[in-house]
């Protein structure tokens, strides 16, 4: 049993299924960008973010489609530090020394981003991290565990706990048989009816299933994917706005418009002359 446990990520593109598991996440973003979905939460990644997942948190960093093309020499590069509290047994509650970590089981199912300060010491500490070994990692792992408890609003949650319920492992694979789905085809003109397919189930009970899953209905969530795309195009690119709104799935520039600033606050424009 190891109580921390330090991943390399390097390659074409991340891991792109979405999944979870019960051991905390601490990740360093250093090569790559693309989506970042948990829970309610539909939000962009690029190098140099930091992440920090509670227990369980369902979770997929979505490599741009451009990771995923045959002829690309793109690349990712990340690095992430598991916390798996199971290995400390009653250790957490009982010992004193310990007793701080219990707050972090209330972050079960919630994910944020770190910022700031906070931020830039996380990652000079995985940059020493790997080099070491033994009571060097463990020492450092506490470290780490001590800059997130302390890192205050320098912490920024990103999504909102969904209502407790064991899910199944069964319910786990839909769920992402249906990310998979959407994702893969969210410019094109989906239906409830396709995706409640994919997912093997009613219309109605396809949306219950979604909704519980995400806080947000179906439509709500396709939009915030296709937003976050128009996004990114605004920010990389001059397309016109009329022509991302196209790429994006939207047949309707007016509605792309409303849309975009209900989910950004601002407009396609204001948005674009933002950019750096």
């Amino acid at each position: 049993m190891e109580f921390v446990r330090y991943q390399e990520e390097r390659g074409r593109h991340f891991y792109d299924k979405l999944h979870q598991h019960p051991q905390l996440q601490l990740t360093v973003i250093l090569e790559g960008k693309g989506q970042f979905l948990s829970g309610d939460y539909v939000g962009r990644f690029q190098a140099g973010d930091v992440y920090f997942l509670g227990e369980n948190a369902p979770h997929v960093f979505r490599s741009d489609a451009e990771y995923f093309d045959a002829d690309s020499d793109l690349s990712i590069a990340g690095s992430t530090i598991f916390f798996d509290f199971e290995t400390l047994g009653n250790a957490v509650g009982e010992l004193e020394d310990l007793k701080a970590l219990k707050k972090f089981r209330e972050y079960a199912g919630l994910c944020f981003q770190l910022r700031g300060e906070s931020r830039k010491r996380v990652v000079e500490i995985f940059e020493i991290f790997e080099k070491g070994s033994g009571l060097v990692r463990f020492q450092r792992a506490f470290e780490l565990l001590d800059l997130l408890e302390n890192s205050g609003e320098e912490l920024i949650p990103l999504n909102r706990m969904v209502p407790f319920r064991d899910f199944s492992e069964k319910d786990g694979s839909r769920m992402n048989r249906v990310m998979q789905f959407l994702l893969e085809n969210r410019f094109q003109k989906i239906t409830l009816e396709q995706t409640a397919a994919v997912a093997n189930l009613s219309k109605e009970a396809f949306c219950r299933f979604f909704k519980l899953r995400t806080r947000k209905t179906y439509t709500q969530y396709l939009l915030q994917l296709r937003i976050n795309d128009a996004q990114k195009l605004l920010q990389e690119t001059d397309l016109g706005i009329s022509e991302i709104a196209y790429r994006v799935g939207f047949e309707n520039l007016s509605y792309f418009n409303r849309s975009f600033k209900s989910i950004s606050g601002t407009t396609p424009l204001n948005f674009r002359k933002t950019r750096e």
